[in-house]
């Protein structure tokens, strides 16, 4: 089973997301995404703070320099959940790679799980989730799920300057917490909070 590690209270769930900094501003002003977000592409959002530390280089890497903290709908992360499809096939989940295909062609939602990391950006043991949203679902996590965004860049900046001096401790960490979902199948794959 693969559980989902995120910083949630009982009405939202946090995932975070980077972009450049015209994308971020105009985010942050408006409370949710405007013309410059690309409706049309696939957008990832990711629930684990260290992984997308990882995946921005600590908002240095070009076009992820801002790193936005978005708390959505706890409803609508559960509706992202029920309809995704993992984006690679695996025997283990109890259909044909054909079926799978088919899936994955209709899907609205990707699902991937990949290796969390620690502050270094080394892979570790446990495995974060990355969920792919596009057409209805981007449109309804940018009008109806999207509830605070918050620009938490100088914040991570911070962070990384402690990291890079050998202070960060873990409770200066977002601290993550095991999801609660019932057991969901995921493209096939059951995952059990």
């Amino acid at each position: 089973m693969r559980k989902i590690y995120a910083v949630y209270n009982d009405k939202t769930i946090r995932v975070y997301q980077a972009f450049n900094k015209h994308i971020a501003t105009e985010a942050v002003k408006l409370g949710t995404f405007g013309k410059s977000f690309k409706r049309e592409r696939m957008t990832w959002i990711k629930p684990s703070f260290l992984w997308i530390m990882y995946r921005s280089g600590w908002a240095e890497k070009e076009n992820q320099e801002n790193i936005l903290a978005i708390d959505i709908k706890r409803d609508g992360f559960d509706e992202i959940l029920s309809n995704a499809v993992m984006s690679s096939y695996n025997e283990n989940m109890g259909i044909s790679r054909e079926e799978w295909k088919k899936q994955i062609a209709l899907s609205e939602v990707r699902c991937q799980f990949d290796p969390d990391r620690d502050i270094f950006g080394n892979p570790q043991q446990t495995r974060a989730i990355q969920l792919g949203l596009r057409g209805k679902m981007v449109e309804k996590y940018i009008n109806d799920w999207i509830v605070n965004i918050t620009d938490i860049t100088d914040h991570v900046k911070y962070l990384k300057s402690l990291r890079d001096s050998g202070k960060l401790t873990p409770e200066e960490l977002p601290q993550e917490k095991e999801y609660p979902v019932n057991i969901i199948v995921i493209g096939g794959l059951n995952v059990k909070g």
